[in-house]
């Protein structure tokens, strides 16, 4: 069996006029997130959509023990990103250029130039990044993307071009990693296989339902569609929605398309 999840529209400043056919029209905000309310069976996962007209403050985010210990909560946040359409010179920071000292970052941030001491990558429709707690990141305009993530909202800004927002230097400072991006966490659809992150906190598949794929895993995920018009379960899965799936070793997909799969790791 499979359960649609609800869906919540959220207004950014560096959002978007127009959203995708599937997400429906006449949202009169700038829209920059589509959340997917998580199900009781996983609220351990967030699963979004995120659209971008500017770019995103320059950021980052604690890891479990990090959150707790700023009494934030009782999880961190790690995420990835799987880029589902960009314009021709979009690009994303992730990580460094080079190691970088935390009292030169500090500078840097106060007066703008980590923009400059980040590593930004040209991105195109499929490409797939896993980005661990403590990375320093920073989303481009003109980039609509999937992100799956641990549940949890906690942001640190190191950097935001001005916007009259909030900063949280010493936060982000402590949590960081100022080192280059390790390339290993970079990957490509259809260079991936089947699993796209076995991480500490969650497992993200990627299947091709024509292929009558075999998942080495079981229990509930989430199924997030890609392309096509895939089903599972005889449940069309549309695009611009995401369900339950509640076993996933008994799950039987059919159709055509691209499915992202994910769920915890063990627990």
């Amino acid at each position: 069996m499979i359960e649609k999840l609800s869906r919540k529209f959220v207004e950014k400043v560096w959002g978007v006029d127009r959203l995708p056919a599937e997400f429906g029209t006449g949202h009169e905000a700038r829209i920059g997130e589509v959340w997917f309310e998580p199900p009781a069976q996983l609220p351990e996962l967030l699963a979004k959509y995120i659209f971008t007209s500017e770019r995103l403050s320059v950021q980052n985010h604690p890891n479990d023990d990090q959150a707790r210990a700023l009494g934030l909560g009782s999880c961190g946040k790690s995420e990835c990103w799987i880029i589902l359409d960009s314009e021709p010179d979009a690009e994303i920071a992730v990580g460094f250029t080079r190691e970088v000292a935390i009292e030169d970052v500090r500078k840097a941030a106060l007066d703008g130039s980590i923009v400059d001491l980040l590593a930004w990558h040209k991105v195109s429709q499929g490409d797939v990044f896993y980005i661990p707690p403590g990375t320093v990141h920073a989303i481009g305009g003109g980039v609509n993307l999937v992100e799956i993530q641990q549940n949890s909202d906690i942001t640190f800004r190191l950097y935001d071009y001005g916007r009259p927002r909030p900063l949280h230097l010493d936060e982000a400072l402590a949590a960081a990693i100022t080192t280059p991006y390790p390339a290993h966490l970079r990957s490509r659809l259809e260079h991936a296989g089947l699993v796209l992150v076995d991480g500490e906190h969650f497992k993200l598949f990627c299947i091709r339902t024509d292929d009558t794929p075999t998942i080495d895993a079981s229990g509930p995920a989430l199924a997030l569609p890609l392309t096509g018009e895939p089903s599972v379960d005889e449940g069309m899965l549309a695009l611009g929605e995401c369900v339950l799936v509640e076993n996933i070793a008994n799950a039987r997909f059919s159709g055509s398309g691209i499915v992202l799969l994910a769920q915890p790791a063990a627990r």
